[in-house]
């Protein structure tokens, strides 16, 4: 083995073995090797595309100091053999200098290796490359010649990348995992760009996107802009788009956490504003059906099925790098079940422990039919495309505002008869939940606000009784 040309495998052991000579100390060592491809067109014409490659190191180092367990946690890119014993070192130290970290336990366990079937510890990382994005390559012609002949604009981004991810720890466990991911985002305009449509998609492979029918979408909705209808603020019955319903409860998932609740300061608390040590699971949400899962093996949106973590956070601890994540129901059938736990918070709330995967699933029980279904069945309401720029106001109600975006559809008798102005919004989904008035299919959708952190979503889509539009938006 020649310097700087040891595997991500090989980085791992290094520096356990680096942390194994400093009395005392515990480690679990992460890398991560990227390999993303993605292509961008603006005016109907293709703009760049480019390949890139990185490999990042998280080392996690324990310590004994006077009180407890202090914990050192230091990231780096790009770095060999060498540069992992100098990283493990200065975690040491920082370990060492440092408090009692609250969250401290044993670093996870195991005998041998688990990951991606097939795949050795020492084989090198899944890549991704142009072949991925062959097929969007070939169609976006089509629909640059489609934009053109009908007077409009296309702007786009597609995005695949595999991520593999080597984790060991001084426990003895080793893991090895592969991510895949894939994006695809399109928007249309027209009028002079005073008319503007959006959809994107989610997807493991690109298999399964039709970029032909994306487009046929965002041609539809601009025509659907070509009548204008103003429209004041106020409440209105809105079908939310999947898209729109997991920025929701992405961020429901991400402001769930036990502690918090336990402590009184969420909406999950059994009395916020104080510190009240009693949690609302068990009470029912919403009399609707709804079921809001996470499962690491739910097909098409599968996810490593153990913690892998790089800082601590109320949602995550880096002690718990290695630590199962089975599937778990956040809300069973419109009951809360579940809040997220660590082993930490788990012990402090008396809660059983359950780590969140990285999926979001909603089942809407006897929920059938696609967004336009919902529409079919509202005599007077609004269509959204999607959401943005959204904020927490009060981390109580779980209040969220923000502003529409890319189109708000009018809909009178079951159908959609122009677009009226953006809006800002002040809605909790929380509270949303409670006024669902009819639920579509569940479909694998792309939150358009937390894609970039968030991708592998499954949602319907909602109609919900008097949606909060709260003042007009000048946004375009």
């Amino acid at each position: 083995m020649s310097a700087g040309r040891e595997t991500s495998g090989q980085l791992v052991e290094i520096g356990l073995a680096a942390a194994a000579v400093i009395p005392g100390t515990g480690c679990a060592v992460l890398v991560e090797e990227i390999s993303r491809v993605n292509l961008r067109w603006a005016l109907s014409g293709l703009t760049t595309n480019g390949l890139t490659v990185a490999r990042s190191v998280t080392v996690i180092v324990a310590a004994p100091v006077t009180g407890g367990i202090g914990v050192g946690v230091l990231s780096r890119q790009g770095i060999d053999a060498a540069g992992v014993t100098e990283l493990v070192a200065d975690a040491a130290r920082l370990a060492q200098r440092g408090t009692p970290a609250e969250d401290a336990n044993p670093f996870i366990e195991g005998t041998a290796w688990t990951g991606t079937a097939g795949a050795g510890w020492d084989d090198p990382a899944a890549e991704t490359g142009a072949a991925a994005l062959a097929g969007v390559a070939a169609a976006l012609g089509e629909v640059f010649g489609r934009s053109t002949g009908q007077q409009r604009e296309s702007f786009g981004f597609a995005l695949h990348e595999m991520t593999t991810t080597w984790l060991g720890t001084s426990g003895g466990l080793r893991y090895r995992h592969v991510q895949p991911r894939g994006t695809i985002e399109l928007t249309g305009k027209a009028g002079g760009r005073t008319r503007s449509a959006w959809i994107g998609q989610g997807t493991r492979d690109f298999s399964d996107v039709d970029v032909l029918a994306l487009d046929d979408e965002v041609a539809t909705r601009l025509r659907w802009q070509e009548r204008s209808i103003e429209l004041p603020p106020g409440r209105y019955d809105t079908v939310l788009p999947p898209s729109a319903v997991a920025d929701f409860l992405v961020y429901y998932l991400w402001s769930s956490d036990a502690r918090s609740a336990y402590e009184g300061r969420s909406v999950f608390a059994k009395q916020s504003g104080g510190s009240s040590g009693e949690t609302r699971i068990g009470e029912t949400l919403t009399a609707q059906p709804l079921t809001l899962l996470s499962d690491p093996h739910r097909p098409g949106l599968e996810g490593s099925d153990r913690v892998l973590t790089a800082s601590s956070s109320p949602m995550a601890s880096v002690f718990d790098n290695g630590l199962p994540t089975p599937a778990a129901k956040w809300l069973d059938a419109g009951r809360i079940a579940a809040l997220p736990t660590t082993r930490h918070t788990a012990r402090l709330t008396g809660l059983p422990v359950v780590p969140a995967a990285g999926n979001l699933i909603l089942d809407a029980g006897n929920g059938t039919g696609s967004t336009l279904d919902l529409v079919a069945g509202m005599d007077n309401g609004l269509l959204l495309t999607c959401l943005w720029y959204i904020r927490e106001v009060d981390p109580q109600t779980l209040l969220l505002t923000g502003l529409t975006r890319d189109g708000v559809y009018v809909v009178e008798g079951g159908e959609v008869i122009g677009a009226t102005t953006n809006f800002r919004f002040n809605e909790s989904p929380v509270d949303l939940l409670t006024r669902v008035q009819a639920a579509g299919a569940s479909e694998i959708t792309l939150p358009r606000e937390w894609g970039e952190w968030f991708t592998r979503t499954s949602m319907p889509a909602l109609r919900i009784e008097g949606y909060n539009m709260s003042t007009v938006s000048e946004a375009s």
